[in-house]
């Protein structure tokens, strides 16, 4: 018996059922996780953790072209003020919003080692620096003019914004990534300049669809360039349901070797892709032989990627070479595309382009209304102020001789001029130094411009194509920041349609050729002695072991395997075993069970066709394309009903079968008697009062049947020779001609 639990006395139980508890915290976890920590706000594209490093370095003044603090000092403010987790979890997400290869406009100045596209990690906290970039400043523009609303921070000492007022299209600019509960988020990076013309089309023309703006936008552009091989349907496809991906292959050219040779220089590998385990890849599969077009690879990156692939020999393709790579690495990447978002802060939906575009415009017109709304209280505010310091220089013998007598001069001041209570405060707090002749003209002339100012805002407020000519006019400036003049802004990532190339010629390319010999022994053990063995006298089995089937091949081969249980099984002549020791049982590449047995093991040529036929004698003509199996499970051609077992599979060439059964009796019979089939039980050969089939052999009636006997020695007989054994399929036979073989077989 277990220890009995006992609650304690103090507070009230409540019994609940574990089914509710468990439903109602997992939610509560699920909600957590999506709202909270994985899908960023369609509004300023932002997570939590983003904003909170955001505004804290905002309010440490780590401005972009001020001074850098170090990146402990942010992490601390951001874990003691803001974000209740752990300082590595943080510091890893202020780490990435510097890096240039993650992150297309980074948020981040970083100073110290950040980290490498190689994929080593960034110093430690404490010896890196960081500060805000103009990206980040952008985003955090009017934050002090009530842009967004705030809320209480995780213990309720401080506040912190919802959202940005984001006057950069960072969503798309910078992409996101995130995995919630039941949902995920996969946004890749854009090219800010062609997302503001966008935005700016979508101000003139609110309708206009996804597929529209792909004349503006045409793909994704990162950080690491590299080429874009969909076709541009597809692509419009994604953008339109928001759900997608793009294949991404790295930027590659050929430079001249001397003497005619050449090799393949790598500049640009897609974006998230680890260089050094890309490397460590391609030498694995060198290592491994799977690469036969390829030499030798090199690193010789600096700064930037510099890849070097050595092509085996001056006459190889250097397009197939590269394709054949493409298929084997992360050279070439798929980039899933899927803008699951927070509508509102609130509501996590999947949007199309020309949504996630009109989601961040809405907030811009949110955030210019609330700043004009902000600004006019503060024109008011000041016009107030003015207008008592107006008074105070028309009358200014009589304030002072009021502050000098009353006891209490406010009240008096306020009866006397008929003053607000804010204007008295602003006159007793003067400052002596301001009583100058000339401070009248300059309080006139600044009342004068604040009324202008007020009627331009409050035209603004009452013009909604007015509203989105400023927030035009913002984007366009935004756009001649980040325009593809600039560094920063020229589009990295180009399109280019994927060349078409025979797959066979791709397969060929990728697969190593070393000619073997196939051995598989009686009981059923297989390997691969290298080169074509003809003299197999010195190959050593196990115990009362011995040879059952041998073939020379090569090790791009595939090795088709014909079981009792009528079944075709397909292997990989590659991954036999080797030659030294006894290989290894067939029956850990296949699914066979227990009582079956192999009859025919043999190299895959295609093109060919078999007959295949159960012990009973039945059968039917296969082609050999339709027997090639893709599990371990193999292919069921031959049906069977117990206790019938598949037992002869003969080349259909010629035009005439010779079969014979147990019970020695030989029939001879067309060819196109048998039919040809994918599937089935087939049909009778040959009809047998007791035993069953043994053997058949397919042979052409001009060249006659030959036979083997077990002394070596041949025999032939013509088709005219044959007259006594010719008949109809499923006929009985008779007994076969002097000199045939006692094991009652054709070779």
């Amino acid at each position: 018996m277990g220890k009995q639990v006992i609650p304690p006395p103090s507070g009230e139980l409540h019994d609940i059922a574990l089914r509710e508890a468990l439903e109602e915290r997992y939610l509560a976890y699920a909600l957590s996780t999506i709202m909270n920590r994985a899908l960023p706000d369609a509004r300023d594209g932002l997570k939590p953790v983003h904003r909170r490093l955001l505004f804290a370095m905002r309010q440490l003044r780590l401005d972009p072209g001020q001074g850098f603090k170090k990146s402990a000092r942010v992490v601390g403010d951001v874990i003691g003020k803001f974000h209740p987790h752990g300082d590595q979890s943080v510091y890893d997400a202020l780490v990435r919003l510097a890096q240039d290869f993650a992150q297309r406009y980074p948020l981040i100045d970083g100073q110290g080692n950040f980290g490498n596209i190689d994929g080593d990690s960034a110093a430690a906290m404490r010896y890196t620096e960081s500060r805000m970039t103009e990206v980040s400043r952008l985003l955090l523009d009017g934050l002090d003019e009530d842009a967004v609303d705030f809320r209480l921070t995780y213990d309720g000492s401080e506040s912190e914004p919802i959202v940005l007022p984001g006057a950069f299209p960072n969503l798309l600019a910078n992409g996101s990534q995130g995995i919630a509960v039941g949902m995920a988020t996969a946004i890749p990076p854009h090219n800010a300049a062609e997302l503001c013309d966008a935005a700016l089309f979508l101000i003139d023309n609110p309708n206009a669809r996804s597929k529209t703006l792909l004349k503006f936008v045409p793909g994704p552009d990162f950080p690491t360039g590299g080429i874009v091989v969909d076709p541009r349907e597809e692509i419009a496809e994604s953008y339109a349901t928001g759900r997608g991906g793009f294949r991404v292959r790295a930027r590659w050219a050929t430079e001249d070797a001397g003497r005619g040779t050449y090799q393949i220089i790598i500049t640009e590998i897609p974006w998230l892709v680890q260089k050094s385990k890309l490397i460590e890849r391609l030498a694995e599969l060198l290592n491994d032989k799977k690469l036969p077009l390829v030499a030798d690879v090199r690193d010789e990156s600096a700064e930037d990627v510099r890849l070097i692939i050595e092509p085996r020999a001056k006459t190889v393709d250097a397009e197939l070479l590269m394709e054949s790579l493409f298929k084997l690495t992360e050279l070439e990447s798929r980039i899933p595309l899927n803008m699951n978002v927070l509508v509102k802060g609130r509501i996590p939906k999947v949007l199309g382009l020309a949504e996630v575009l009109r989601e961040w415009l809405d907030h811009r017109r949110d955030v210019l209304l609330r700043r004009a709304n902000f600004r006019l209280k503060q024109i008011e505010h000041r016009l107030e102020v003015l207008g008592g310091y107006l008074i105070a220089y028309l009358n200014l013998d009589k304030v002072i001789k009021i502050i000098r007598t009353e006891d209490e001069p406010k009240p008096v001041l306020i009866k006397t001029f008929k003053l607000t209570q804010l204007q008295a405060e602003s006159i007793l707090n003067m400052r002596l130094r301001n009583l100058r002749k000339l401070e009248e003209m300059e309080i006139r002339g600044e009342d004068k411009e604040l009324r202008t100012e007020r009627k331009g805002l409050q035209e603004l407020l009452k013009s909604e194509s007015e509203q989105w000519k400023k927030i035009a006019e913002e984007i366009k400036a935004v756009r001649t920041a980040f325009g593809p003049k600039t560094p920063l802004g020229k589009r990295r990532t180009t399109f280019a349609a994927a060349p078409e190339h025979d797959e066979a010629a791709i397969e060929e390319a990728m697969s190593v050729k070393e000619p073997i010999t196939v051995v598989v022994s009686q009981k059923g053990w297989i390997r691969a002695l290298r080169g074509h063995v003809s003299d197999l006298s010195a190959v050593v089995f196990k115990g009362d072991d011995g040879l059952k089937f041998s073939f020379p091949t090569d090790t791009a081969t595939k090795i088709m395997v014909f079981a009792t249980n009528g079944r075709f099984y397909t292997l990989d002549a590659s991954k036999l075993p080797g030659g030294r020791g006894h290989g290894e049982p067939v029956r850990l590449f296949i699914d066979i069970e227990q009582e079956g047995d192999l009859i025919a093991v043999m190299p895959y040529v295609g093109g060919r066709k078999f007959l295949v036929a159960s012990k009973e004698g039945y059968g039917f003509i296969v082609a050999e394309d339709e027997t090639v199996a893709n599990t371990r499970k193999g292919k069921q051609i031959l049906n069977l009903k117990a206790p019938d077992v598949a037992c002869v599979l003969a080349p259909a060439e010629g035009d005439q079968f010779a079969i014979i059964g147990e019970n020695r009796k030989m029939l001879v019979f067309p060819l196109v008697q048998v039919p040809e089939m994918t599937r089935g039980r087939g049909v009778r050969l040959q009809k047998f009062k007791d035993g069953g089939l043994s053997d058949a052999k397919a042979f052409t009636a001009k060249e006659g049947l030959s036979w083997t006997d077990s002394a070596g020695r041949s025999f032939t007989l013509t088709f005219k020779e044959l007259a006594d054994w010719r008949g109809e399929r499923a006929a009985a036979g008779r007994l076969p001609p002097k000199g045939f073989p006692r094991t009652n077989t054709f070779s």
